[in-house]
């Protein structure tokens, strides 16, 4: 009865919301404007997250709610009662994870929602290794099987740490500047000298989570829609979604596809050229070799499409790593959350505590660094 607790939605109602709301982003130049307008824009961004959030998390309660009422010896009254209850439970429940994934960016260490996640797929690790050891003590899997797993999941992880610290340095220089203000109590000017410096971009700009999501909505909401309008029975319909299962060809191939093209999308979105470049302008800041203004904004959509093309194909191989050991037969039990985008996310997480431990651990209580 574990999964019936008051947390058996998790955090993952609030990350889906996160997702919808910032895929209305991509289209809505309203909500991307908001989001680049500083922090009053990004709490009404929160706060409409939280409004979706509650909206899926009623609706997902409530169907964990009717199906406790089914179970007649746990609930020997089944009316309406028992499952309004319930159902504010659950919904009670998702949002006080939320609130300790943000009092933990506020005052911890790291990114709350990942720490969550994390700690989330993190929790079925010992149960998987107990289920695959009793596996291979009963003969059922091979010990060199086993072996040739372990050696793939600590290339991921190396993998990992190496792409998400890799970074495409676009040098940039900045002309001498002379600015007004008040400077050590006195009005005057200020001479900033020409200096040069570094654009840095993430070859894994996209992260994982919204391609990673949004290409099983992509593969599987139009076969829904055709099963809806006729029918689940039908004979093509039930062999699209045969084909469409984990560990078949089409799956895997249609996946992949979609995930690549997501990363490209969600990249230009994060990244925006037009928006670095007229930041730059602003800062008389040039690329050498550059005209400054839409030639630098070209230049830079250069840089970020062969950089991306790198965290796509990336993306799309941690993404499809347990997939290809079903396809060929050598899978192990694994759970759902153990897969090449669970191992980012942990490793994520964990390379932002240390980045962030780090950082506190040069600068002394009263601010200043050692």
């Amino acid at each position: 009865m574990v999964r019936f607790s008051i947390f058996a939605l998790g955090i993952l109602p609030y990350l889906t919301a996160a997702i919808v709301v910032r895929l209305v982003s991509l289209v809505s130049r309203r909500l991307s404007s908001l989001e680049r307008s500083g922090e009053r824009g990004r709490r009404r961004i929160s706060g409409y997250t939280l409004i979706v959030t509650l909206v899926f998390t009623t609706f997902q309660a409530y169907g964990y709610a009717s199906t406790i009422r089914t179970i007649p010896a746990l609930v020997p009254d089944p009316d309406a009662w028992p499952v309004l209850a319930a159902t504010a439970s659950i919904v009670g429940g998702v949002f006080v994870l939320v609130w300790l994934s943000e009092q933990i960016t506020r005052h911890g260490i790291g990114n709350g929602l990942a720490l969550l996640l994390s700690v989330n797929i993190l929790v079925h690790v010992p149960v998987d290794i107990a289920g695959i050891a009793r596996l291979l003590q009963d003969g059922q899997v091979s010990g060199s099987v086993v072996l040739f797993h372990a050696l793939v999941w600590i290339g991921v992880v190396a993998l990992i740490v190496f792409v998400e610290g890799a970074r495409r340095n676009v040098r940039v220089e900045f002309a001498e500047r002379r600015l007004g203000g008040r400077f050590g109590g006195r009005l005057g000017d200020r001479l900033l000298p020409a200096r040069a410096a570094v654009l840095p971009i993430k070859i894994n700009s996209a992260g994982f989570l919204v391609p990673a999501t949004v290409a099983p909505w992509i593969l599987f909401l139009p076969v829904a829609g055709l099963a809806y309008i006729f029918g689940a029975d039908t004979p093509w319909v039930a062999a699209a979604y045969r084909q469409l299962g984990f560990g078949m060809l089409a799956h895997l191939v249609l996946g992949s596809v979609a995930i690549f093209v997501l990363a490209f999308i969600y990249t230009a979105y994060v990244v925006d050229p037009e928006h670095a470049a007229k930041s730059l302008a602003a800062r008389d800041g040039t690329i050498p070799g550059v005209a400054p203004g839409e030639a630098t904004a070209d230049y830079l959509d250069r840089v970020v499409s062969l950089t991306t093309v790198v965290g796509a194909v990336y993306l799309t191989v941690l993404q499809l790593i347990p997939e290809v050991f079903e396809l060929y037969g050598i899978g192990l039990p694994y759970s759902m959350m153990i897969n090449g985008g669970g191992a980012l996310v942990v490793v994520c997480t964990a390379l932002d505590i240390k980045t962030q431990v780090r950082d506190v651990s040069l600068t002394n209580p009263g601010g200043v660094r050692r």
